[in-house]
């Protein structure tokens, strides 16, 4: 039995998630809990420490910190062609700001509870998200995510929330003025997808969402029909915005409740979505950060992930 790996963001929600460590040290000591840990100076740190564990034999690899952390150790999980590097189980404790993974997956919020439920080591498969996208050099990347994507003006409603605004302002608060400054001077343009080999050119896109859980960042949420293991994915489309329909767009993906086809929103599911084109605004965010540039390609990796949860 080895040691559970902990992967450990301390500037995570603006710094704040540093005052949790001495009390995960104390609790992981109650809980006479065998572990190794790795603090990260950077996202890319949590990425390549999670690659380590990965290859180095950890039964367990733990991610602390908000869901930026939580997704590059996720992707520490892969290799570049969808499958898993080791049998490890990712285990999560959130410290950041909004907790959309864990409120998708049903895990924990509190950290310490968090914990218990790591020592408890019960785990479900998930599916995961594979995206072929482009760094700004021009070079082809591969990610995953296991919540959802965002193409246009998410990535940048992204930066600007993580910027500070949700520090100040609170995290549902803060994405919606992120949401309304972002949208000042932002010039939609048409967006061709191939979904399951079906051409769509979206008129004046604003954002399109592709995903498979429910939330979708910071309070956001959609109704679907699609299960954890699913091998769809959902495609949500905002377009055609105008002063008359921003307040029933921000209603649909907030409310939850189900979405009815409108000339401003538009819900589809495919296994394979490849983004061909968007002359504008071709920023590509998943799980949280902004991370590259269009064209892209998204489809669910091969391999499930085995995710530590608090029930059998």
């Amino acid at each position: 039995m080895t040691p559970i790996f902990f992967i450990i963001n301390p500037g995570s929600r603006h710094h704040k998630s540093a005052k949790f460590i001495p009390q995960l040290f104390d609790e992981l000591k109650k809980l006479k809990i065998d572990y190794e840990y790795e603090l990260t100076n950077t996202l890319q740190d949590a990425w390549s420490l999670s690659r380590k564990a990965n290859q180095q034999g950890y039964d367990t690899i733990v991610a602390l910190g908000g869901d930026g952390t939580i997704n590059k150790v996720l992707c520490g999980f892969y290799d570049d062609g969808g499958k898993r590097i080791s049998k490890a189980k990712l285990g999560v404790i959130h410290t950041g700001t909004s907790p959309d993974f864990c409120k998708s997956y049903g895990l924990p919020t509190v950290p310490a509870l968090a914990l218990k439920s790591v020592r408890m080591g019960f785990s479900k498969q998930i599916s995961v998200a594979r995206i072929e996208y482009h760094k700004q050099s021009g070079a082809s990347q591969t990610g995953y995510f296991a919540c959802c994507a965002s193409l246009g003006l998410g990535a940048r409603v992204a930066q600007k929330s993580n910027s500070g605004l949700r520090k100040y302002l609170g995290d549902t608060l803060g994405t919606l003025s992120s949401i309304f400054f972002s949208l000042c001077g932002y010039h939609a343009s048409d967006l061709e997808l191939v979904c399951d080999g079906e051409k769509q050119v979206i008129k004046r896109n604003y954002n399109t969402f592709i995903g498979k859980t429910r939330y979708i960042a910071s309070g956001m949420q959609l109704r679907h029909s699609l299960g954890e293991t699913d091998e769809r994915l959902y495609v949500l489309s905002i377009k055609n915005l105008g002063f008359l329909n921003i307040l029933p767009v921000l209603k649909a993906v907030y409310s939850g409740q189900p979405i009815r086809e409108k000339d401003y929103i538009s819900l589809r599911y495919a296994r394979s979505i490849e983004v061909l084109s968007g002359d504008r605004n071709r920023e590509v965010e998943f799980d949280g950060d902004p991370q590259g540039y269009l064209p892209c390609r998204i489809s669910i990796a091969s391999d499930q992930l085995e995710l530590i949860t608090n029930e059998l």
